[in-house]
């Protein structure tokens, strides 16, 4: 069946919305834009945490925050929800906070014709005597259709209408009833039973009905019908009327006599659900109490009576019973919203939280008045109808109490009156307005160094007189660079306990102390913090041995310090010079001879390291000494070095020499000296071959053109003739020869240069091979050693000066000359460098074991 939805809104002032929508939608469906009908916006929706309240335990409406439309929520039956109560409404608020904000909406509910008219019974009977004259009345049950307006009952009809009639009624409620009326007498010898059927039908759109089947049996006799003594009895009844408290008693009287006389009373099926709170005496006619009553869920009860004599003759009648209110319920207080804890300045006036206080009876039983302790810095103000809010009304203190109690009290105007309480805990927080204190104004620690990286350093402390998140405290490092290092690649710290850590192994020859700053900051919004300096001093530890500087100690040459023999007692020899790199006692030093050739000769110096001769030397006291001297520092382990300080006892110098020459080093310099000696002949060679594919290659050319010149002399043209631009310098008519010599140094005898020069003139080449050795001279003792060699190498450097007239003839002579002169300086040169590379190696090797 289509549906068609109309949704009808009505803004209301002081933000009220009214909504219209038809029962039985299906969940989902579209009630509303309370953005739209509130002038409000989907963010202030979501910021104000929007939310739906209801007095009823059931959320028949829900609202969408992200679009602000109010959607069904659940199935709505109006029949269930309102029964004929019309109209039909769902109330509920819509509730904003930051700041608080109510809106009323209510939503109609729409009655639609989902309900067809239903008579209780399936079959009525009548026994109706001949004698029963036209225009008697016989009640029939009324359809029950639970859909109100034009959905609900609107007509009957009866069917044949050949002896009855339909008269419809209308209570004073405006419900109708109809009754049955007999048209034309009965005749029992014709027709015995009669079979009717009434229709009810509602007036909705498709029209619904229902049918009920009538029989009728015609009996004789009785002529005369039980009549009520009134056709509505009207009574009033508290609400707390006990179960079996009489209600009334009706009578119905009828005037025939006997049997047909004697009337029994019921209630008429049509009383529906009412017949179950209510029961009646079929004797008597005494109407009790059946049930609890509840005057909150119905006010007023109607049932329908019967009256039957023995001869089936009826009258009907109806009771209105009318409940009267009493005060049976409490007060009841919903916590819409509490906020706990809240900040110790909170002006007055700060909302602690909203209520709802209902009360369901009515009139004053409904009414009450709400309380909150007097002694206590709050108060409670009315916002709208059954809301309350309960705000503070004096400055807080959290230090004088930190935690309250708030009873808050409802008290209805009953009588008796019901009340009820209801207790909140509100907790003040602390407001941050203290910064950290540290137990110390500063702080110093030591560590050793070498430490473990992550070992504990020291440990600050900061407190806060406040609790909570303003109380805790956290610790961190300012990360400052320490001469370019950053701090935090030092040390470190416990954000929570405060203990500092070492990040790294200290080095006290490298850091011997540094400061950091480390800040104490709360939790607190703002946060407070404050600083402290912690200076942190890294203490020595004896891991550096001594080093010793003099006498140098190398492998490559004996170093020997030369005592006279005429050396008296306490002749300063030398003196061992050591240092450590450690500080304190680990780097006091102290100097003991470990070894000697004779011990009863030297003494060392224990805290200056001098070593001196403790007695007269003699002739017999050998030449070589060789001590060893122990450097021992005064850490814990101590540390030491060894040294060894060889001694010459001995007057002349050749003396030393023979006693102290070593030859371990002879091999090195041989291998040194013949690798020179490979390198040198690998040179001379490679430019003696240069030197001959040269001059091959000129001489080929030379010959290749005068060969030319005789092949085509014939077709020369006559050149004139002209002298010869060569000069012969001696008037020989011969090669005029030039020697230079020059005298070069060496600073070593395995080294030589060599050295090309460029030649003076077109026809003069120069070779000038030069070597130099210089031994250094040394004092000691005021004797001076000192030796110079010096070598002239000769390198004749060949002129060759030729006339054009005899160039041909000469060529094979000179040709011939230039091979011979190359040859012989070649093994020459070589000759004299072998001589002269072992010449100096030998003065060297002396001179090097002397010095």
């Amino acid at each position: 069946m289509p549906l068609v939805l109309c949704v009808f809104v009505m803004t209301v002032a002081r933000g009220q919305v009214r909504y219209s929508i038809p029962e039985e939608m299906t969940k989902g469906s579209l009630v509303g834009n309370i953005v739209q009908d509130l002038g409000l916006d989907v963010k202030r929706l979501k910021s104000g945490r929007a939310r739906i309240f209801t007095e009823d335990s059931r959320d028949y409406i829900g609202l969408n925050v992200d679009k602000g439309t109010l959607l069904v929520k659940e199935r709505i039956d109006r029949e269930e929800l309102c029964a004929q109560v019309s109209p039909c409404s769902l109330h509920f608020q819509i509730i904003l906070e930051n700041p608080m904000e109510l809106h009323r909406i209510d939503v109609e509910i729409l009655d639609i014709n989902d309900h067809a008219p239903v008579f209780n019974r399936k079959e009525i009977n009548f026994q109706i005597s001949e004698f029963a004259v036209p225009g008697a009345r016989f009640s029939l049950d009324s359809a029950h259709d639970p859909d109100v307006g034009l959905n609900t009952l609107q007509r009957y009809t009866l069917m044949p209408t050949d002896y009855f009639s339909l008269k419809e009624q209308s209570r004073n409620d405006g419900t109708k009833y109809v009754e049955m009326v007999l048209q034309s007498p009965l005749d029992r010898e014709r027709e015995e039973e009669l079979k009717l059927t009434l229709t009810a039908f509602d007036g909705g759109s498709p029209q619904k009905s229902g049918t009920i089947k009538i029989d009728v049996t015609v009996i004789d006799v009785n002529d005369n019908t039980p009549v009520f003594s009134q056709s509505v009895y009207r009574v009033s009844l508290a609400e707390n009327a006990a179960i079996g408290k009489g209600v009334l008693t009706v009578r119905a009287t009828d005037k025939d006599k006997g049997a047909n006389g004697e009337v029994t009373y019921s209630f008429s099926q049509s009383s529906g659900k009412d017949l179950d709170l209510f029961r009646i005496d079929q004797n008597t006619g005494e109407i009790c109490v059946n049930g609890l009553l509840d005057y909150e869920r119905s006010k007023q009860y109607e049932l329908n009576l019967e009256a039957i004599d023995k001869g089936g003759l009826t009258d009907n009648s109806k009771v209105l019973i009318e409940l009267t209110d009493v005060n049976d319920n409490a007060p009841v207080i919903s916590i819409i919203s509490f906020s706990s804890p809240i900040p110790e300045d909170s002006t007055p006036g700060t909302v602690i939280a909203m209520l709802n206080i209902k009360d369901i009876d009515s009139g004053k039983n409904g009414q009450f008045k709400c309380l909150v302790n007097s002694d206590l810095p709050f108060g409670i103000k009315s916002s709208s109808s059954n809301f309350y809010t309960l705000v503070t009304d004096q400055i807080l203190d959290r230090e004088k109490m930190s935690e309250y109690n708030i009873t808050i009290t409802a008290i209805d105007e009953g009588s008796p009156s019901f009340s009820i309480n209801k207790t909140l805990t509100l907790k003040i927080s602390d407001v941050n307005d203290n910064a950290p204190v540290f137990q110390r104004q500063s702080y110093t620690a030591y560590v050793m160094e070498n430490n473990s990286p992550g070992v504990s350093v020291l440990s600050v402390k900061a407190h806060d007189m406040y609790l909570g998140a303003n109380a805790r405290v956290s610790y961190f490092i300012s990360d400052n660079d320490l001469n370019g290092t950053p701090i935090s690649s030092l040390v470190s710290i416990n954000s929570e306990s405060g203990t500092v850590y070492a990040t790294k192994s200290f080095d006290y020859e490298q850091l011997k102390s540094f400061t950091i700053t480390v800040k104490a900051q709360d939790a607190g919004s703002p946060p407070l913090s404050s600083n402290v300096s912690v200076k942190i001093t890294i203490q020595d530890q004896n891991d550096n041995a001594p080093q010793v500087l003099y006498p140098v100690q190398s492998g490559a040459s004996v170093v020997a310090e030369i005592v006279p023999r005429s050396a008296d007692v306490g002749y300063l020899v030398t003196k061992v010079v050591a240092v450590d790199v450690d500080s304190g006692q680990n780097a006091w030093l102290s100097y003991k001879l470990q070894k000697a050739t004779d011990r009863a000769l030297f003494e060392v110096g224990l805290q200056n390291g001098e070593i001196r001769t403790v007695r007269q030397v003699t002739d017999k006291d050998a030449v070589k000494q060789r001590l060893t001297v122990v450097v021992e520092d005064n850490g814990q382990p101590s540390r030491s070095a060894t040294v060894n300080v060889n001694v010459a006892v001995a007057d002349s110098f050749p003396e030393v020499l023979s006693e102290f020459t070593d030859f371990t080093h002879d091999k090195d310099y041989n291998d040194n000296l013949t690798f020179y000696l490979v390198l040198a002949l690998a040179v001379v060679s490679f430019l003696f071959i240069v030197s001959i594919i040269a001059i091959l290659s000129v001489k080929c050319y030379r010959w290749r053109r005068e060969r030319m010149f005789y092949k085509s002399g014939a077709n020369l043209p006559v050149i004139p003739y002209y002298p010869p631009l060569y000069a012969d310098v001696g008037g020989t008519g011969t090669l005029q020869h030039v020697y230079n010599y020059e005298v070069c140094r060496t600073t070593d005898s395995r080294k030589s240069d060599l050295k090309f020069l460029q030649p003076s003139s077109q026809s003069v080449l120069n070779f000038d091979l030069s070597g130099t050795r210089t031994v250094p001279k040394q004092n000691r003792n005021t004797e001076d050693v000192s030796a110079e060699v010096r070598f002239l190498f000769v390198t004749p450097t060949v002129l060759l000066t030729v006339s054009p007239s005899i160039y041909t003839e000469s060529l094979a002579k000179v040709a011939f000359l230039h091979y011979v002169c190359l040859v012989c300086l070649t093994l020459a040169s070589t000759a004299v460098f072998v001589m002269f590379s072992g010449c100096m190696k030998l003065v060297f090797l002396k001179f090097t074991q002397v010095c």
